[in-house]
Formats: structure tokens, C-alpha cells, sequence
């Protein structure tokens, strides 16, 4: 009985259901009609062409490369950049106005080239808020002391027209009235060709007052430090701008609101800044073509260590790091299976073994995919004949040089990691400090006003990860060595 009223039920429900769909279609007949019609018109419309996604990466043709002079085999002057396309139609780039710049920025994918990764379009446009009578300007971070990175160097003093001519381009986005470049006080000659750059510049009437003939006036200078590592954390080096010791600051508020002299600054990386000239001049989405999606464009690498032609190369983002090493570092010393393990992003990123090395691509997600990251993309390779936890140790001791004191965890975390990791050098150690060591890092990473606590526990992080068995071989060594000493004694 249950299942016969049921079935009544459902009949009835049916029945009413298509008498209202029936007065619903013929009161409403346009708009049966539209959506018929829509259907047709999706059915018959033609599909968007969708380009096939790219999967190989590298080796980046010569007529795409940014930065020309890379080597120093050409004429670095206002001349011999002319002549390689440097300030080409720079006025017209200008005079497209500052919506055109940024679009084209955001459309190439420009992510910052300092280590953080931060898209470049973006950080830029913070900066086009309404005036408030303040000036604004563009600090380019050339204080380059990252252990393993020497990229920014070879622009400055190979082709330092791309670093004048970036800084007009992106200043112009964001309204600056002047840029300053920070530079390390151990680059002298980088110093120097830059400064002749910039005083070139201004007698050819390409920045200065109606900078290119656009009635837009930009002044550059230079600023050299006095090699302070932590002077790289952006804040840092806004305050020993000012005279003040370089400490970074608390966030917020940011630069873009509150930064040089109190007035909206961006910070900006000094490869970030010169591509983007070349990149206005030939379009985002040519940029855009290079490397994976989020990870676009081309990228200056510098790989050192134990290979057999250190070198500073530009190539195509997310090429894989084996093909990068082979193709234009000679290879690993004694081949790839000698390798032990390498540092793919400057001294601040955890060591990654062979076994990922063998097929990881080199681009922002990749590498933080595998717990490590991109960085400056200072490529530091080390083979089986180089000790991995003295390399690790000598980086905790760098850390605890350059730590500023401010924050707690890191003036006191730093001096216990070097502690720790030089009696591991040796074996001077018990197997539960490793989980220890470890555990200290994350007490120090995160818990700091800027990122030098972070950098300072990555690589140790990286060799408890990837190497604890060396780590537990080397105290069983030790404690060995120290029983037969202690026998031979009795």
C-alpha cells in the first residue's frame, strides 16, 4: 500500500509539474527563445585557441637574452649601450604613461628577483595612491652580500646603462621623484662604472630635469654601504639611508606608505628594475614565454662550488637544474654522480640532495615544492669529496657575524646553531641533539622582525632533512675514535 500511494504521489507531483512548465513556456516565450538561441550561439561559436602547454625549458636563444654585456666584451659607455638597444624609444615608453608600464609588467609575470619572489607589477602599483604632498621614491637594493650570489655585480659594472635606464622606467610608474641605488661598499668598480652611467646620462639629457624630453624630471644617486649583510632586508637599509644603524624596522607600516625620509618608497631589486625596459620595449607577453606559468621570464644564475666553469649565465626560468649545471658550469667535478648535494638559491635556502637535483626545475614552485627555494638563484654545488656539514656550519657561522642583536631568537639562536653545528663538524655530539638543533631552528624561524633568523635556520633545517645519516656516521666516528683513545690511555 505504502508503494502504491507513492506512486500516486510521484504521478501528481509530475503532472503538476509539467502543466506549470508548459504555462511557463508559453507566457514566457522570448525568453525560451533567448536561452535557445544563447545554447545555439555557444554550440556553433568557435572555441578559443588554447596554445599547448610548454614542457621544455631552456637553452634560451641569444636574441632573447636581456642582459647583453653580461661578460664585459663590449663598450659598457652610453655608446656602446646605444648601440645593443639600450635606451631606444625610451621616450615613447614614457609618454605611453604609467598604466601602460604597469599593465605590461604585470602581463610579463615580473616577479622580484631579490629572493622574495613578490610580483613586480603589483608592488610597483602600491605606490599610485592619491598624492599627499609627499614625494615618492624608488630604492634600488644593490647590496648584494648574499653568500654564492654575484649577479647584480655584472650588471652594474658590465652594463650599467640598463640599470639607469630601469630605474627611469620603473620610477616613472610609480611617480618617484628621484631613486637612490644602494650599493655595497666592497663593490668599488661597480660603484665607479655605475656613477659614470649616471653622469652620463644626465649630459645626454636622458634623466635630470625633463628627463628624455617628457617634462617628467628624475634624479639618480648613489649611496654605497659599508658591507653590512643585514643592510640587504629592505627597511634595514632604508634606515642606514638615513644615518641611522642598520636595523630593520618593524612592519607595518610598509616603505610604500612610510619609507626613505618618511615618504612612500619601494625597494626594488637591482636585476628586477634593469629588465624592465626590455621588457616595456618588447612586450609582457613575450617575458611571459619563458618558463612555467607564475614562473615567467628569463633569470641570471650563478653557479659556483665544485664545478668546472663557475659562472653567472642568463637563461630561461624552470630550466632543470642538471641541464643548467652540464650545459654552461662544465658539469659537476668528477661528473653527476659525484655530486652530494647542492644549494639552489644562495646560502639562505635548505640544501637539497642528488636525488632531487637529478630532475628538479629551477622556478619559484618547484623548489618550494621540495622545502627549499629559488632565492637569488646563486646555484652552489657540492660534490662527495666536500664535507656537507662543515659547508652548512661555515654558513651558521656567517649568519651569527651578521646577525644585528635586535631580536632575541636570533642574536642568541644563531650563536647556539654555530655552537652545535661545529662540534657536528667534528662528531662531539649525541644522536638526540640532531632533532634538537632542529627543533632550535624553529624556534628562531618566524619569530623575528625580518628574515635573517629565517635564513639562518633554512640550511641547518636543509642538512637534518637530507643528511641525517651523515650527521649520526660522524658522532659514531667520533665516539669510536674517543673509545680507542681512552683504551690506549689505560
Amino acid at each position: 500500500q505504502s508503494g502504491t500511494f507513492s506512486r500516486t504521489v510521484m504521478a501528481a507531483i509530475n503532472w503538476r509539474a509539467s502543466r506549470m512548465l508548459k504555462s511557463t513556456v508559453c507566457g514566457n516565450r522570448g525568453f525560451v527563445g533567448l536561452l535557445s538561441s544563447t545554447f545555439r550561439h555557444q554550440s556553433t561559436a568557435a572555441k578559443p585557441d588554447t596554445k599547448p602547454k610548454k614542457t621544455k625549458f631552456g637553452p634560451l636563444a641569444d636574441d632573447d637574452r636581456i642582459f647583453t654585456n653580461l661578460y664585459g666584451r663590449h663598450d659598457w659607455t652610453l655608446k656602446g649601450a646605444k648601440s645593443r638597444g639600450d635606451w631606444y624609444k625610451t621616450k615613447e615608453i614614457l609618454l605611453k604613461g604609467v598604466d601602460w608600464i604597469l599593465k605590461e609588467v604585470s602581463t610579463s609575470g615580473l616577479r622580484g628577483r631579490g629572493g622574495a619572489g613578490f610580483p613586480a607589477g603589483m608592488k610597483w602599483g602600491f605606490m599610485n595612491k592619491p598624492s599627499d604632498g609627499r614625494p615618492k621614491y624608488l630604492v634600488v637594493n644593490a647590496d648584494e652580500g648574499e653568500p654564492g650570489t654575484c649577479k647584480d655585480r655584472e650588471i652594474m659594472r658590465h652594463d650599467p646603462h640598463k640599470l639607469v635606464e630601469g630605474c627611469l622606467v620603473a620610477g616613472f610608474s610609480m611617480g618617484a621623484r628621484a631613486a637612490y641605488i644602494y650599493i655595497r661598499g666592497e663593490f668599488y668598480n661597480e660603484a665607479s662604472n655605475m656613477q659614470v652611467a649616471i653622469n652620463e646620462a644626465y649630459r645626454d639629457g636622458l634623466i635630470g630635469k625633463d628627463a628624455c624630453g617628457t617634462g617628467y624630471d628624475f634624479d639618480i644617486f648613489m649611496h654605497r654601504g659599508a658591507g653590512a649583510y643585514i643592510c640587504g632586508e629592505e627597511t634595514a637599509l632604508i634606515e642606514s639611508m638615513e644615518g641611522k644603524q642598520g636595523k630593520p624596522r618593524l612592519k607595518p607600516p610598509f616603505p610604500a606608505d612610510i619609507g626613505l625620509f618618511g615618504c612612500p618608497t619601494t625597494v626594488a631589486n637591482v636585476e628586477t628594475v634593469a629588465v624592465a625596459p626590455a621588457i616595456c620595449r618588447r612586450g609582457g607577453e613575450w617575458f611571459a614565454s619563458f618558463g612555467r606559468e607564475r614562473n615567467s621570464g628569463t633569470k641570471l644564475f650563478c653557479i659556483s662550488g665544485n664545478v668546472n666553469t663557475p659562472c653567472t649565465v642568463e637563461e630561461e626560468m624552470s630550466i632543470p637544474l642538471r641541464e643548467l649545471i652540464e650545459r654552461h658550469a662544465g658539469g659537476v667535478k668528477g661528473g653527476w654522480d659525484n655530486l652530494q648535494g647542492v644549494i639552489p638559491g644562495g646560502s639562505s635556502v635548505p640544501i637539497l640532495p642528488k636525488s632531487i637535483c637529478d630532475d628538479i626545475m629551477m622556478d619559484f614552485d618547484a623548489l618550494v615544492g621540495v622545502q627549499s627555494g629559488l632565492g637569488t638563484a646563486a646555484v652552489i654545488v657540492i660534490d662527495k669529496q666536500f664535507d656537507v656539514i662543515k659547508a652548512i656550519a661555515r654558513l651558521s657561522e656567517f649568519y651569527k657575524h651578521e646577525s644585528c642583536g635586535q631580536c632575541t631568537p636570533c642574536r642568541e639562536g644563531c650563536n647556539w646553531l654555530n655552537k652545535i653545528m661545529w662540534r657536528f663538524v667534528d662528531g662531539n655530539a649525541q644522536p638526540g641533539e640532531i632533532d634538537m638543533i632542529y627543533e632550535l631552528s624553529k624556534q628562531i624561524e618566524g619569530h623575528t622582525i625580518c628574515a635573517l633568523g629565517d635564513a639562518a635556520a633554512w640550511p641547518v633545517q636543509g642538512l637534518v632533512r637530507h643528511f641525517r645519516p651523515e650527521l649520526e656516521e660522524r658522532m659514531k666516528l667520533y665516539k669510536d675514535m674517543a673509545g680507542e683513545v681512552g683504551q690506549a690511555a689505560v
